[in-house]
Order: C-alpha cells, then sequence, then structure tokens
C-alpha cells in the first residue's frame, strides 16, 4: 500500500489530461479561408497604411521645422538647391500666365491658383484664394511666404498636379522645378504629424493582429506537468 493514497490519484489525473478531449475533436475545424482572407485584407491595410505614413513624411519633417522663414530674395533670379529643400521661406515675385490653373479640393470651400514665377518657370506658386474671393477681379500678391519644395516631393495633397497642369495648358513643367506653397507655415502642417502616427499605428496594430492569427496556439494540455512525480 502507497504511503501517500492521494499521489496514484494525481498520477491517474495526470495521464487523463493528456487524452484527446473529445468534445474538442468534435468541434469543426477552423475556417481557412475566412482565415486567408482575413489576413490577406490585414496586410493590404497595412501596405495601405504605410504607404500614407511615408508619403506623409515630408510635410511631417517640414512641420517640425523652425517658424521662422528665411528670406530669399527675388524669386525670379532664385536657384533653389538642397538648403532650401523643404523649407520655410518668404520671397517676392510675379506670377506668370503660361500654364496657370485654377483648381479646388475636396471638401474645402477655398479655391486655389498655380502659376509659374515670371522669369523663372522652374520656380511655381500655389496660392490658396478664399472662397468668395475668386474671380476676374482676383490680383494676385507680389511676396508669399510659405513651403520651398521641389514639385515632385511636395506630398500627396500635390499628386497628379503636374499632369493636371499639362492636361489643362500642354505646358510642361520642367522635371526639376519647385513649388511655393503660399501660407503653408510649419504650424499649419502639423496635421501631417499626427496623420503620420495614425497611419503607423494602424501599420503596427495590422501586422501584429496578422502574426496572432497566424501564430500556432500551443497545445496546453500536451505540455509536460510541473507537479513532480512521487
Amino acid at each position: 500500500m502507497p504511503s501517500n493514497p492521494s499521489s496514484s490519484t494525481l498520477r491517474a489525473t495526470a495521464v487523463s489530461t493528456t487524452e484527446p478531449d473529445p468534445e474538442l475533436l468534435s468541434l469543426p475545424a477552423p475556417p481557412k479561408r475566412e482565415r486567408t482572407v482575413t489576413v490577406l485584407l490585414m496586410l493590404v491595410t497595412a501596405f495601405a497604411a504605410t504607404w500614407m505614413a511615408i508619403s506623409l513624411l515630408g510635410e511631417a519633417r517640414y512641420a517640425l521645422t523652425s517658424g521662422h522663414p528665411q528670406e530669399v530674395g527675388d524669386l525670379s533670379t532664385i536657384h533653389p538647391g538642397a538648403d532650401l529643400t523643404n523649407r520655410y521661406v518668404r520671397a517676392a515675385g510675379l506670377m506668370g500666365t503660361t500654364g496657370a490653373i485654377r483648381y479646388g479640393r475636396a471638401a474645402e470651400g477655398d479655391s486655389f491658383r498655380l502659376a509659374p514665377v515670371a522669369g523663372n518657370p522652374k520656380v511655381w506658386v500655389e496660392l490658396r484664394v478664399p472662397e468668395g474671393f475668386e474671380g476676374p477681379r482676383f490680383v494676385p500678391p507680389t511676396s508669399f511666404a510659405g513651403r520651398l519644395v521641389p514639385f515632385n516631393h511636395a506630398g500627396v495633397r500635390h499628386e497628379g498636379l503636374l499632369k493636371t497642369v499639362h492636361d489643362q495648358t500642354e505646358v510642361a513643367v520642367p522635371d526639376d522645378a519647385w513649388l511655393l506653397i503660399d501660407g503653408g507655415s510649419p504650424r499649419a502642417s502639423r496635421w501631417a504629424v499626427a496623420l503620420a502616427i495614425l497611419f503607423l499605428g494602424f501599420t503596427a496594430w495590422n501586422l501584429v493582429s496578422v502574426a496572432r492569427v497566424l501564430a500556432r496556439v500551443r497545445d496546453r494540455a500536451a505540455a509536460p506537468s510541473d507537479e513532480p512525480a512521487t
């Protein structure tokens, strides 16, 4: 007769827990097709969120720069370089008419005008025209303060603008053209920082969720017992 009667009962219980549970075996198999679709959707969402965050990085970095504009002088004689990329500047100049267009953006009542600087087709200026002020009597300003950036790196809000200029005016904007976004101060671009962080959060959440969905569930019942045998 064993000295500890309860030890045989514990061993029997430990052995029985390693056997398959009939109720678990009777459950239907996990829906593999639905799981695959879910994983694909989360991966697409993560990719889209990453692309949006990357497209906003330029404007997000600009939002963190100094709020004091750098004087660059007359736009008709300026030839921007790397030192002026994504900078807050103040400049003067006259807007030309060749290639100038007017356009709007969804959910915004204001309209916008885009035109090259007279005498310097490699520098273009975007003006915001308040709602109700647009019309034939509108006189564009001759001094500007805003974000100066290569046209091809202006960001997602200016995506496709070069094609719009060509389609409406048949004027080809030079590949090395620069854009001065009048009124675009670093403070006014802080929304880009919040959106970039939000999209990066979407990316992280979706990737973690994919990893959890694809992870193999640990079979705790099959794990060795931590209780010492007696």
